[in-house]
């Protein structure tokens, strides 16, 4: 391009349809001199035929043909180019005769004879409606974008990923069907989401989509190799599913979802709504977000591979402090599955709730660093109990390097203070003691005293909780106290229930 210079703006095309040679040519004539390019058909079987091979921004077209008329022609603009305006011409014009090409999808109505001038001036004024309309979608677009982007990017969940890419799919792009396909990290690909559109009031009714089956892998994957995106309509589409379609889609359009050049799976929506193709303004679209969710579901997945060494992590300690002794095995997990409950009858959320079972599998990781038997027959000596009760910030110090582990050290570092301040390690009293903490003590508490130890035999479960209940306000949190006492009956229901054993 010679610089200074820039690409003149596409001319707009308009279609001249009617069976007088006379009025096409004059129509023609005029228009092409506004500086629009016009093709001319004599009827709308013809119209048809030029609506196949090139698109056009507005047509205008006779009432009255041979084959086909005005108003028939109308349904295959509406299904061929549904973006196209359609001003229908007669002479014999009727209120009626209006209302019924309005009803049919005509932008506006003229009647014969008329002023060259006055097709010009609707032509205008339509090619500004839609340009208007056009400029507003894409800003609407753009806003869109911009909000799917920032909901996409801002998730380390790839189910929140997922969820946002459908959600658009349906909200933004107007698809009826949505499919995900992503790789499985050995060079296969697997469908992830086949979704249909709800029920959409079309004007006709209810409409409800069948689901059409699944997309050939290979079929996709053989276009999208060496192609940015696909944009399909009609017939060509088939060939994309395994299976033959019992509601032929309309159109579909297919963006892949590459990392570094890296195929790790692809996004296809398709339409069975007559009338409704996808144009390459909304592929265009397609490929923006799937560049920003190829990234989210990497890191997505990268987030939870984290997730299971971490939790693998958690699990490989809680097995530590368990396989200490005879009398300990089990105890982690016991505490944590009273402690998951008791946080649950308390009104937590799920995110605070999963700390609590991680700090509930750890809170005795301390004892690694006593060097004593803590489980020997009879009470521990002066000497040892201080060894004891320096499991707790032995626990945290274990704990400390591991940054991701720093929101579970609260509840292993202090669930051995007491609501009345005289606990341990740092004497805290009421509210000051963390939440997390109170909880555990109480689940350990249960759990140590209904199980056998070295020194003594289990407790029955009345007694255990009556001790609970007495030390309510003094040793634990009052409301976390009765909380337990009462909801700690239904649990033990469903354990007996469920096959599970529980203490007597």
């Amino acid at each position: 391009m010679i610089s200074g210079l820039s690409t003149p703006p596409e001319q707009p095309r308009v279609l001249v349809v009617d069976d007088e040679k006379f009025i096409r040519d004059i129509l023609a004539d005029f228009l092409t001199m506004e500086g629009y390019a016009v093709r001319t058909a004599d009827d709308g079987t013809q119209a048809v035929t030029e609506l196949s091979r090139s698109n056009f921004a507005l047509v205008i077209s006779d009432l009255k043909m041979p084959k086909m008329g005005g108003l028939e022609l109308l349904q295959h603009v509406a299904r061929l180019q549904p973006e196209a305006l359609t001003v229908i011409m007669t002479g014999f014009g009727t209120v009626e005769t209006a209302i019924d090409a309005m009803k049919h999808g005509a932008y506006d109505y003229i009647l014969k004879p008329f002023k060259v001038e006055e097709i010009v001036h609707v032509v205008q004024r339509g090619l500004e409606k839609q340009r208007l309309s056009a400029e507003n979608l894409r800003l609407r677009e753009a806003l869109s974008l911009y909000k799917v982007s920032e909901a996409i990017t801002a998730s380390l969940s790839l189910e929140d990923v997922i969820a946002t890419i459908e959600e658009s799919a349906f909200e933004e792009l107007s698809a009826d069907g949505v499919f995900i396909w992503l790789d499985d990290g050995q060079g296969q690909f697997f469908e992830r989401v086949r979704k249909m559109a709800p029920p959409r009031d079309q004007g006709r009714g209810p409409v409800a989509f069948a689901d059409p089956g699944s997309l050939d892998p290979s079929a996709i994957r053989n276009r999208i190799d060496d192609e940015v995106a696909l944009l399909i309509h009609g017939a060509d589409c088939a060939p994309l599913f395994q299976e033959k379609l019992r509601k032929p889609a309309i159109s579909t359009v297919t963006t892949p979802l590459r990392m570094r050049e890296r195929l790790i799976g692809w996004i296809t929506l398709s339409s069975f709504t007559l009338g409704k193709r996808f144009t390459e303004g909304q592929r265009k679209l397609l490929s923006i977000i799937a560049s920003r969710a190829a990234a989210a579901i990497e890191n997505a997945r990268l987030y939870e591979d984290l997730q299971q060494t971490f939790q693998q992590t958690i699990q490989s300690l809680a097995n530590t402090i368990d396989k200490m002794d005879r009398y300990t095995a089990g105890h982690s997990q016991r505490v944590a599955l009273y402690a998951v409950r008791l946080s649950r009858w308390l009104g937590l959320d799920e995110a605070e709730i999963e700390v609590v079972r991680q700090a509930a599998l750890m809170h005795d990781i301390g004892k690694i660093g006593c060097v004593m038997n803590l489980n020997k027959p009879g009470k521990l000596s002066s000497t040892e109990y201080e060894m004891f009760q320096k499991h707790p910030t032995y626990g945290k110090e274990i704990l400390d390097p591991i940054q991701f582990l720093g929101p579970v050290i609260p509840g292993v570092h202090l669930h051995h203070e007491r609501w009345d301040g005289r606990g341990y390690p740092l004497r805290l009293a009421g509210n000051n003691i963390p939440l997390i903490a109170r909880i555990i003590s109480v689940a350990d508490t249960y759990d140590a005293m209904t199980s056998d130890r070295a020194y003594r035999k289990a407790l029955p479960h009345e007694v255990t909780l009556g001790e609970i209940e007495r030390c309510s306000g003094s040793q634990f949190d009052p409301e976390i106290a009765n909380t337990f006492a009462e909801q700690i009956e239904k649990f033990r229901e469903e354990q007996r229930a469920s096959g599970e054993s529980i203490p007597e």
